[in-house]
């Protein structure tokens, strides 16, 4: 069986019954790349990277997903065939190809899952692993959540395609560039939608927001809630009832809401086009 095939059923076994959504924050994973990997329906592996770095969070020995014992198989019930035939359980020449290569130092996974898509003929599907290690030497990883927030007339909240995956940063980058925060994993992506805040946000652009900010700290960009819709706007205190909704765009008036019907869910804090504010 291939090391994919091992390290999909050690994560299973590893999640249990915890919520996948708690295990994608803890490991610094989007719950939608964690639900890809867990998915019978799509080709998305747990990577060498993420990998080593749920073995490291979790203290589990280096390695730990790679290899399965006789008690885990059984008790895993691996593969599931019971009283298949040697024939049947014959490993393939791409699982071989596999085995082999996970023991390969210093191979990358963009060159092993060439290799292995140059072995399997009936695939002309090239998986990568974007799962790369950092340059600087302090990267951390920050999620990019599935939620995009307007910049203009409000967005209710729902699926829809995400720009980019989790995000590796290096927090001293973060602040030399003038990012204010008191720890790394207080911070999350979201995208921005609509043309109201630019020039400061273009459409589309990620945002880099604090997630532990959730009252007003001073006049600066919020995400927020108001009448069910989800905003990206400048606030400032207007009277002890009131915000003041400002809009970058000189074509957007601002607007008076009320404190009380404003739902403040974080503070952006930089802007994925080099933009700080």
């Amino acid at each position: 069986m291939d090391i994919y095939a091992i390290r999909k059923q050690k994560l299973i076994s590893l999640i249990g019954t915890q919520r996948k959504g708690a295990c994608a924050e803890r490991w610094g994973m989007a719950p939608a790349h964690l639900s890809q990997v867990l998915s019978d329906k799509t080709a998305k592996n747990l990577g060498d990277d993420v990998a080593r770095r749920i073995e490291a969070i979790e203290k589990l020995p280096r390695g730990w997903f790679d290899s399965i014992s006789a008690d885990e198989s059984a008790a895993l019930n691996f593969g599931g065939h019971g009283g298949a035939t040697s024939e049947e359980t014959a490993p393939s020449a791409v699982d071989q190809i596999k085995q082999m290569l996970s023991k390969v130092k210093g191979l990358s996974s963009t060159a092993r899952d060439r290799i292995i898509a140059a072995a399997d003929e009936t695939s002309n599907v090239i998986t990568v692993d974007f799962s790369r290690p950092g340059q600087v030497g302090d990267e951390v990883w920050i999620a990019h959540y599935d939620v995009r927030a307007a910049m203009g007339g409000g967005q209710i909240p729902h699926e829809y395609p995400e720009m980019l995956q989790d995000v590796r940063v290096s927090p001293k980058h973060l602040r030399d560039l003038g990012v204010t925060f008191k720890e790394h994993f207080h911070l999350k992506m979201i995208t921005g939608w609509g043309q109201s805040m630019a020039p400061t946000i273009k459409d589309r652009d990620p945002l880099l927001v604090d997630i532990t900010i959730r009252e007003f700290t001073g006049d600066g960009i919020y995400l927020f809630s108001h009448d069910d819709m989800l905003y990206v706007k400048r606030l400032q205190k207007k009277g002890k009832d009131r915000f003041k909704m400002i809009s970058d765009n000189k074509h957007h008036d601002p607007e008076d809401i009320r404190v009380d019907d404003t739902h403040i869910l974080a503070r952006v804090l930089y802007v994925w086009n080099g933009q700080p504010v």
